[in-house]
C-alpha cells in the first residue's frame, strides 16, 4: 500500500518533471521518429525493420532508437534507478522534438508528461498478442502491478493508437490498456514478414545448424515457457519434461525466459546464441503454455503443445486472458510423459492450427510497410 508520503513524492516527481518538459516543449518539432523499448538495451529486430522501411521511403527523417532496460523495475538497484532515471531525460528530449513516438512497452515519461497536441504516439507493444492478462486486467495478482502505484503513475496512459494483431485481440488489450478500443488498430507487428519469409527462415536454419550440426539429425521440440516469479515447482516440472524426452528419437531446446533462473540439465540444451523466435525457424514441435510465442508457431505451422502443469495455479492467479482450454489448438496436458507420448503419435489437427493462426494473427503480407505507411500518414498531418 502506498503511504501518504510516498504519494506526494510520486506527484512531486510528476509536477518536476513535467516543469522540466515544459522548456523542452518549447524546442521545434522535427521530422524524427523516436522509438522507445525497455526490454532491451539493443533495438529489436522490430525497430530496425520499421527503420529501414522509413529511411527507404524518406532519408531525410530521423529515426532515434532509445531502449534501456531496467530489470526489477520497482525492485531494482539503486544505480540501476539511477541510470535510468538520466536516461528519462534523454527521453524527454527527444519525446519533445519528435513528430511520432512508437513504444513496444510501457514507458514512464510518455504516461506521466503533458505532451504538445501535435505529438503522435503508437503503442505497438512486444508480443504477437494476448495469452495471459495484463495491465489493468492483472492489478493486484501475484505478477501485476500495484493498483495504487498503476494509477499514481498513470500508466498506459496518453496513447493515440494501439496495434492488435487481430479484431480478437482489441477487446483484451483495452482491458490491459484501460482505453477504448476505438484506439486499438489490427496492424500486426513486422515480425510477421518474417515468419511468412521462406528466405529469411533459410537463412536463419543455417546459422543454427552451422553452430548445432545435431540439430539436423532428430526432429526439434523447442520448449518456450513462459516466466514465473517464483521458479521451484518451475524447476521440477522442467525437470520433469527433460526426463520424459526420448532423446534416441529426438532433440530437446529449452528456451527459458530471460529473466529465469531456472537449470537446464543434460542432453537438453538452451541453444544460447539463438533467440526462441529464431528457434521456430528450426523447430519440429512446440511446447509451451502461456507464453505468446503460440501464435507465432501456429503462424509457421508448427504442431503446438501445451504443458499447463502449474494451470490451477497460475489462472487463478494473474489470470488468462481467453477461454484457455477452448482456444488452444493442440493437447494440453500437466503430466509430462504423456504430453510427450502425444508427441510420438504422430497425429496432429493442422487446420484447428490453421484457424487459430488466423484468427489470431490477421494474415497480412506486408505488415511492415503496413506500419510505415501509417506513421507517414501521421507525419503528414
Amino acid at each position: 500500500m502506498l503511504t501518504k508520503i510516498k504519494l506526494l513524492a510520486i506527484k512531486a516527481g510528476i509536477a518536476g518533471l513535467n516543469a522540466v518538459y515544459s522548456v523542452l516543449k518549447l524546442l521545434p518539432a522535427q521530422r524524427k521518429i523516436t522509438m522507445l523499448s525497455r526490454q532491451s538495451n539493443v533495438p529489436s529486430d522490430e525497430f530496425r525493420m520499421i527503420k529501414k522501411g522509413i529511411n527507404l521511403r524518406d532519408k531525410s527523417v530521423k529515426v532515434v532508437f532509445l531502449c534501456h532496460t531496467l530489470d526489477g523495475g520497482v525492485n531494482s538497484t539503486f544505480a540501476d534507478k539511477v541510470k535510468y532515471g538520466l536516461h528519462m531525460f534523454v527521453q524527454m528530449f527527444h519525446i519533445a522534438t519528435s513528430k511520432v513516438v512508437i513504444l513496444d512497452t510501457y514507458c514512464i515519461v510518455i504516461s506521466i508528461l503533458n505532451h504538445k497536441e501535435s505529438l503522435k504516439v503508437i503503442q505497438m507493444w512486444h508480443s504477437m498478442g494476448t495469452m495471459k492478462k495484463f495491465g489493468y486486467t492483472a492489478l493486484d495478482t501475484k505478477e501485476g502491478s500495484k493498483k495504487e502505484l498503476a494509477y499514481a503513475m498513470k500508466m498506459h496512459n496518453n496513447y493515440d493508437y494501439i496495434f492488435a494483431s487481430a479484431e480478437s485481440y482489441k477487446e483484451h488489450l483495452a482491458g490491459g490498456f484501460n482505453c477504448g478500443t476505438e484506439k486499438i488498430l489490427t496492424m500486426p507487428l513486422p515480425r510477421l514478414d518474417l515468419l511468412n519469409s521462406e528466405k529469411y527462415g533459410s537463412r536463419v536454419r543455417e546459422r543454427i545448424y552451422k553452430e548445432y550440426p545435431k540439430l539436423k539429425e532428430k526432429p526439434l521440440i523447442l520448449y518456450c515457457p513462459t516466466f514465473r516469479k517464483e521458479e521451484e515447482d518451475f524447476q521440477a516440472a522442467l525437470r520433469a519434461l527433460t526426463d520424459a524426452v526420448d532423446y534416441s528419437g529426438y532433440n530437446f531446446v529449452v528456451k527459458l525466459h530471460p529473466l529465469s533462473k531456472a537449470a537446464v540439465e543434460e542432453p537438453a540444451f538452451c541453444a544460447e546464441k539463438f533467440t526462441s523466435f529464431e528457434m521456430l525457424f528450426a523447430a519440429d514441435y512446440v511446447i509451451s503454455d502461456y507464453s505468446c510465442i503460440v501464435y507465432e508457431a501456429a503462424v509457421r505451422g508448427i504442431p503446438l503443445y501445451f504443458y499447463n502443469f502449474d494451470m490451477d495455479l497460475y489462472s487463478d492467479g494473474r489470470g488468462l486472458a481467453l477461454d484457455y482450454e477452448k482456444e488452444i489448438p493442440g493437447p494440453a496436458c500437466q503430466d509430462a510423459h504423456k504430453l510427450i507420448a502425444a508427441i510420438e503419435t504422430g497425429e496432429y489437427d493442422k487446420e484447428r492450427l490453421k484457424k487459430f493462426a488466423d484468427k489470431y494473427v490477421f494474415p497480412v503480407k506486408h505488415a511492415t510497410k503496413d506500419i510505415v505507411d501509417f506513421v507517414f500518414s501521421l507525419m503528414n498531418e
